[in-house]
């Protein structure tokens, strides 16, 4: 049993709880007193968090290995189609050893800024030529040591990637490594992927279609149907590019969104990652089917995918996540401020989002899209909570309210990470 106390700490609604005791046990929230007396905080055998504390959070789309691209794609002109280039061209060097190092990095980097869940957006599954390595998921397995060796909370999502199109041509020499040659061969892989992961606490599996482009529709029936029978979280990149939405037209004579839909992919289980250019009825089907969208500002910015309808989602009643996708940019802070000013800048006008609605978009809403129970500061709830300091030079001099939190703290206002009851950044003792 630990136990935690801090001056002030989010527990959702519009502003902070003071005086908040939280005791923690076998990687569970067991107890939270508010109010509690400041001397408390100060006993033996507590350990007294500075600042705010906030739940953990939460990163619902990740790909680690794009991390080794930061800062190397910059150059004039070019678009999504032609980043994809350097991108293969990275992938077709990793190897589990490789895959394993660079996401020890990455996800080091993810727990230092505040990130206590990841999801990561696993597609790099076999060798070069597409051959299996003796251990078939060697790759992913590579991802879950790496985040277990960090500490930070992972699922790993599964992609199924079968095809280089929507009209559901072969995959490509670059992308040989990603596809198991047919939905079944991916479900049998995955199907041994989830007998290895049950044990695991801080570890879960989700599966996912890699795109409309990525998995031909009669496969999208057999991913969504190998989810539900494993009783995973499903996810899918959709409409990041309108190029998408035109394929998808001439092929199936529907959106990306009409086609998931129709194939019995969309419902509360099930993420769609970007959904930036929706068409015609995609909002309603998606708000209909309890779906969750899964934004990556920083990213969609990064490669030019454009501004997706982030308030018409809300006031749908579209749950919201976000992502760090690429991790051109690790800053959940920054993904969360970014669509309130991407909204502005699309609508033309100021306070669009609700500081706890994009707060609970970087907590609470990630972890269920990732299978999660908790995400937020209750009893029962995963004991994953991070301390960010008032004291930094993002928020000195602010009211130190949460609009303050949520417009002005950045990575470098996060003091103390705390996962799974595990003090893992941060002072200790």
């Amino acid at each position: 049993m630990q136990r935690w106390f801090s001056e002030r700490a989010w527990m959702g609604g519009a502003s902070f709880t003071h005086d908040v005791l939280v005791t923690t046990d076998k990687g569970r929230i067991t107890d939270l007193t508010s109010g509690a007396d400041r001397s408390t905080g100060r006993m033996a055998g507590v350990t007294w968090l500075d600042g705010v504390v906030l739940p953990g959070l939460v990163s619902a789309h990740s790909h680690a290995f794009h991390r080794a691209l930061r800062g190397r794609t910059h150059t004039v002109g070019g678009d999504f189609w032609a980043w994809r280039t350097p991108m293969y061209t990275l992938a077709g060097g990793l190897d589990p050893d490789k895959y394993y190092r660079l996401a020890v990095d990455v996800f080091g980097e993810m727990v230092r800024s505040g990130v206590t869940t990841v999801g990561e957006f696993h597609y790099v599954h076999h060798q070069p030529d597409g051959r299996p390595y003796d251990d078939a998921n060697a790759m992913g397995l590579a991802l879950v040591a790496a985040a277990q060796m960090v500490g930070i909370r992972l699922t790993l999502i599964d992609a199924a990637y079968l095809a280089s199109s929507v009209d559901g041509a072969p995959v490509t020499t670059d992308q040989r490594r990603f596809s198991d040659g047919s939905v079944d061969a991916w479900r049998s892989r995955v199907e041994d992927l989830a007998s290895e992961l049950r044990s695991h606490a801080t570890v879960t599996l989700g599966l996912a279609a890699h795109s409309v482009r990525g998995v031909p529709a009669d496969a999208l029936v057999s991913v969504a149907a190998t989810a539900r029978d494993l009783e995973t979280p499903l996810h899918i990149h959709v409409s990041e590019q309108p190029a998408e939405n035109t394929a998808c037209l001439e092929t199936h004579g529907m959106s990306p969104v009409s086609l998931l839909a129709s194939t019995g992919f969309l419902g509360p289980d099930t993420t769609l990652v970007h959904a930036t250019h929706l068409v015609e009825h995609d909002l309603s089907m998606v708000a209909a089917s309890g779906s969750i969208v899964c934004l990556c500002p920083t990213t969609e910015a990064d490669l030019g995918d454009g501004i997706g309808p982030a308030a018409e989602f809300v006031a749908a009643g579209v749950p919201i996540c976000l992502g760090s996708d690429s991790n051109a940019v690790i800053d959940v802070f920054r993904e969360a401020w970014a669509v309130e000013q991407h909204d502005r800048l699309r609508l033309g006008r100021r306070g669009v989002h609700d500081p706890a609605e994009l707060l609970t978009a970087a907590t609470s809403t990630g972890m269920r899209s990732l299978g999660w129970s908790g995400g937020g500061l209750r009893v029962g709830s995963e004991a994953d909570f991070i301390a960010v300091s008032m004291d930094s030079l993002d928020l000195a001099g602010t009211p130190g309210d949460l609009p303050s939190v949520v417009s002005s703290a950045t990575r470098a206002s996060v003091t103390d990470v705390v996962v799974a009851g595990r003090h893992i950044v941060g002072r200790r003792g």
